[in-house]
């Protein structure tokens, strides 16, 4: 029994070894060939440019929809300011008129006191 141990143990070693070489031998793959590489570098320089081509049109679409939105209100309040300042004008010239034609009686009510027989000479007549 012990020479039979003694075939058995060196065969379970070699056995042992040669199962480790084989799993390692089956693990290592061949380098890749030079059109291989060149085919896995154009690949991913597609799907790079792919991916930046459509963040920049995603930006280039958020910008313009935020630039679009800004001169839009800013129109909006130009329009109201613009309105504002017409309806001002407007009533500062109204009110100027208005003054003006009341002074432009005053003095025709003065000119006309002195002229008789205007109503304006009976009227400064009767106290």
């Amino acid at each position: 029994m012990n020479k039979s141990l003694i075939r058995i143990v060196p065969a379970a070693v070699a056995l042992a070894f040669a199962t480790v070489g084989f799993s390692a031998a089956a693990q290592t793959q061949p380098a890749p060939t030079t059109t291989e590489k060149v085919e896995n570098t154009s690949k991913e320089a597609w799907d790079a440019t792919k991916s930046g081509t459509k963040k920049a049109y995603n930006a280039t679409k958020r910008t313009t929809k935020k630039a679009y939105t800004a001169t839009k209100h800013g129109a909006k309040k130009a329009v109201n300011a613009t309105e504002n300042a017409a309806s001002a004008t407007g009533s500062a010239v109204s009110n100027a008129g208005t003054k003006a034609a009341d002074k432009t009686r005053e003095v025709g009510d003065k000119i006309g006191e002195k002229i008789p027989g205007t109503a304006q000479n009976e009227a400064a007549k009767k106290p």
